[in-house]
């Protein structure tokens, strides 16, 4: 598994946005709200730039969000990996050696205790905290797991992405296009 190297990871969800990924300095990027048809297309259009894919299996429109999703998309696509809060589809993504992201909302303690659960019968590669503006709890799970942390939802700043960095996120994820530009500022401050 190749690890995900950018403080700032886009989250792509219209071809326009998509088009400017390609033309972006990012090699990640993660892909939600298109339709199941169109994965295809997008994958080749990734592959020609030498550009990684993470699809996001619960947020594809036609798409079961189960094992056998994950492994359609990796028989039919060329995907480095898939986000979900399903441990099924994480643990498939783990059996066809892809990037397997654990996706949790936390809105208390009883979400937080039964996240760690979920995670130690996942064990995913990297777990997505939601939403993003939380560095306490950033730290908190980051000194009780000893997976990587991205963090992402509600991020509106560069200066929220540098508070999930600090905090232990290793990456931001982030449908702002503003934003994508703050891994260039983050890179020569952090």
């Amino acid at each position: 598994m190749e690890a995900i190297n950018q403080k700032v990871l886009p989250a792509i969800s219209n071809m326009k946005d998509f088009e400017k990924f390609l033309q972006s300095p990012y090699e990640f990027c993660i892909v939600m709200d298109f339709y199941v048809g169109e994965l295809a297309v997008i994958s080749d259009m990734a592959q020609k730039r030498r550009k990684k894919l993470i699809v996001h299996v619960d947020l594809i429109k036609g798409l079961s969000n189960d094992e056998y999703a994950v492994v359609y998309l990796c028989q039919n696509l060329r995907l480095e990996g898939i986000i979900s809060t399903h441990t099924n589809a994480i643990q498939m993504a783990k059996k066809k050696k892809k990037i397997a992201i654990q996706r949790i909302f936390l809105i208390d303690q009883q979400s937080l205790d039964k996240s760690y659960r979920l995670v130690e019968n996942s064990m995913p590669d990297y777990v997505e905290i939601l939403p993003g503006l939380m560095p306490g709890i950033i730290t908190e799970i980051r000194n009780h797991i000893d997976i990587p942390i991205i963090t992402g939802g509600l991020i509106a700043t560069p200066g929220d992405i540098r508070a999930a960095i600090e905090a232990g996120a290793v990456s931001v994820t982030t449908s702002s296009k503003e934003l994508w530009k703050a891994n260039d500022y983050l890179d020569k401050n952090i």
